[in-house]
């Protein structure tokens, strides 16, 4: 069985990934009588209380994935037009820990969001305006674009989709979890190429330090 740290991944009844979930979350919806159906690996097997006509103890099977009743909200996080909420934990894991300027990959207290173009040139806080960056790298780049500043930028800055940001969301994400949530993801995206690798080698994903 899983550690009990281990998120399980919930759907809509037309599985549309919605969001992470703990383990006690997922019991009260199978015990609530929400969960339409699972997939997925086994994950828990959480015990409650006995019951005092049959003398048997209550058990609930917790798998990776479950379905759940409604999804009414996920139509527009689903849409084209949707724009996940932007923080550096998520910029960093889309760009793979990458500075996306001298390609190497650092720890997260290494690693900076940097502005293409800069806030003083008009630049937006946006998805498809920041890349991760070392600090050496952001440093010397300073208030300038990279043309400015003679670098190169070594890949296109993009909004994720919902289901990448569910994704980019999961602190351990088991290779069958990975599965699934690729399923949902524009075939262009380079996170589908970077997940469709990871899947190839058996691996899920967990992030680094």
């Amino acid at each position: 069985m899983a550690l009990l740290s281990q998120q399980v991944l919930r759907t809509d009844v037309a599985g549309m990934p919605l969001e992470w979930i703990d383990y006690r979350e997922a019991a009260r919806l199978y015990h609530t009588a929400q969960v339409a159906y699972a997939c997925g690996s086994p994950l828990f097997c959480v015990r409650g209380g006995v019951n005092a006509h049959t003398g048997r103890r209550s058990r609930i099977e917790v798998n990776s994935i479950i379905a759940t009743q409604g999804g009414a909200l996920s139509l527009d996080r689903n849409s084209v037009s949707y724009s996940p909420p932007l923080n550096n934990r998520t910029l960093f894991r889309r760009d793979g820990h990458l500075c996306l300027y001298c390609g190497h990959r650092f720890m997260t207290s290494e690693l900076t969001r940097d502005h293409v173009t800069p806030i003083s040139q008009g630049g937006r806080d946006r998805w498809t305006n920041v890349v991760t960056a070392c600090r050496r790298c952001n440093n010397h780049k300073g208030g300038r674009t990279p043309e400015q500043a003679g670098m190169q930028l070594l890949a296109v800055p993009f909004k994720p989709s919902y289901a990448e940001y569910i994704f980019l969301k999961g602190r351990r994400v088991l290779a069958d979890q990975m599965a699934y949530l690729l399923a949902h993801f524009p075939r262009s995206s380079p996170l589908h190429r970077r997940l469709s690798v990871h899947l190839a080698r058996g691996e899920g994903w967990q992030d680094p330090p």
